[in-house]
């Protein structure tokens, strides 16, 4: 088999072997043994800043450890489908990026086919270099509910919603980049004012519910987040927080700051329209700034934290986690701490990407400064929210669905958020029982 690297069509292959071996034994090649074979998947595009800095921490381990490492590139959809049965095999790998979350690494953890990490946490130091926030994803109880509990996983990347802004039209409209919330709709009323609908929204995905969540978070402190999030305690839906958000949503239409075809238009639409110039804003996530970076030749444009708040929308990255079934886990630990080092947080960093404990003077791109100094300020102050539509398996759509009928006047903002209650509700009872 070749080392380091096998090609999306072998891998898919590989995958659909699987699916049909089910929980069998090894056929009896390589494939799976133990040894000085380090077995590992992820779903990373060669070029995105995490695999780039993944090659090279292959390079460094294999150098470091005499050990080879037999990396097959998985797509997203190929692991999550298989991951429950596969990792339940021997075909299992030693160490593999999954995606966070309860219905994802907690579904896994509380059926026992992962590895629980506390003792390599506590050897490598993991803890120490993952803000509060960033653990909450990494750590499962036994039913499965992130925050508490074992680790199982362990995040190298973040991810994080800011503000992105034209710096042309700014100057144009004679605008600066507001620090309060007032400064900011101060901002959106001018460009109102002179015929230009301000913000690229979109509530038929997830743009206009995390702009929703993030005037939430204007009102909230960490205890609402936690009760929110994790289920701590009762969450008030007619509360100052949420009714704040539902109503400065409903204001903003009114006042035309968000254009009521934002109710048919996608994520896509929204990101490309601020792309060709559309609209000088747009509210989203870090994971747009490579690709704004490479689409927008047009116009200057930069970032800002959402102003008047602590927190925003954001959370550690997909992880790391080591199947119970691995027959290399010491390995696989030498290799996270290795994606875990500093040259690789800048390689990743200088690439484009979020690293969780990156050094600023390592990051030479500006750009890419820009995004990890503002990831940075999130952490400092723990400031990392997770997204609206965490809390329950169907609770995106749920959101986005209220959100385009308040948008186009079908339901005023307390009835959004009676909706809101009953579905939030029902779907944390089927979670916590």
């Amino acid at each position: 088999m070749k080392s380091r690297k096998l090609t999306i069509g072998a891998a898919a292959t590989a995958a659909a072997a699987l699916v049909l071996a089910g929980c069998g034994g090894s056929d009896g090649d390589d494939t799976g043994s133990g040894g000085d074979v380090l077995r590992l998947w992820h779903y990373e595009n060669p070029t995105s800043a995490m695999g780039v800095a993944w090659e090279e921490a292959m390079a460094v381990f294999e150098e470091e450890t005499g050990a080879t490492v037999e990396f097959e590139e998985r797509s997203f959809e190929q692991i999550r489908t298989t991951a429950s049965q596969v990792l339940n095999s021997d075909q299992a790998p030693d160490v593999l990026e999954y995606n966070k979350g309860n219905a994802t690494a907690g579904l896994l953890a509380s059926q026992g086919l992962l590895m629980p990490l506390d003792d390599a946490v506590a050897e490598y130091g993991w803890d120490e270099q993952l803000a509060p926030a960033l653990q909450t994803t990494a750590r499962y109880d036994e039913r499965g509910i992130m925050g508490s509990g074992s680790w199982y996983g362990v995040p190298t990347y973040g991810e994080f919603v800011q503000v992105y802004y034209n710096v042309d039209m700014f100057e144009e409209a004679g605008v600066e980049v507001p620090t309060t919330l007032a400064e900011f709709e101060e901002v959106l009323a001018t460009f109102t004012e002179q015929g230009v609908t301000p913000l690229a929204q979109a509530a038929g995905e997830y743009p206009t519910g995390q702009l929703w969540y993030q005037l939430a978070l204007t009102q909230a402190d960490r205890d609402w987040v936690d009760a929110y999030q994790l289920y701590t305690d009762e969450v008030d839906w007619q509360g100052e927080e949420i009714t704040y958000a539902t109503e400065t949503v409903k204001e903003w239409v009114d006042a035309g700051y968000i254009s009521t075809d934002a109710t048919g238009l996608t994520a896509e639409d929204a990101g490309t329209g601020f792309i060709n110039g559309t609209y000088p804003i747009f509210f989203s996530g870090s994971w747009w700034q490579g690709r704004f970076t490479d689409e927008i030749t047009g116009y200057e444009w930069g970032t800002f934290l959402f102003p008047g708040a602590e927190m925003s929308p954001g959370s550690a990255g997909n992880m790391w986690v080591i199947p119970e079934r691995s027959q290399n886990a010491e390995l696989a630990q030498e290799f996270i701490d290795i994606t875990m080092r500093p040259e690789i947080q800048a390689l990743m960093g200088n690439s484009g990407g979020v690293p969780v404990d990156a050094d600023p003077a390592d990051i030479t791109d500006e750009r890419s400064a820009e995004l990890i100094e503002n990831f940075n300020t999130l952490n400092d102050r723990d400031g990392i929210a997770f997204y609206p539509d965490w809390p329950t398996s169907t609770f995106y759509d749920e959101l986005n669905a209220a959100l385009q009928e308040l948008i186009n006047g079908s339901l005023e903002p307390s009835a959004v958020q009676d909706q809101l209650q009953q579905q939030y509700e029902a779907g944390v009872a089927d979670i916590t029982g």
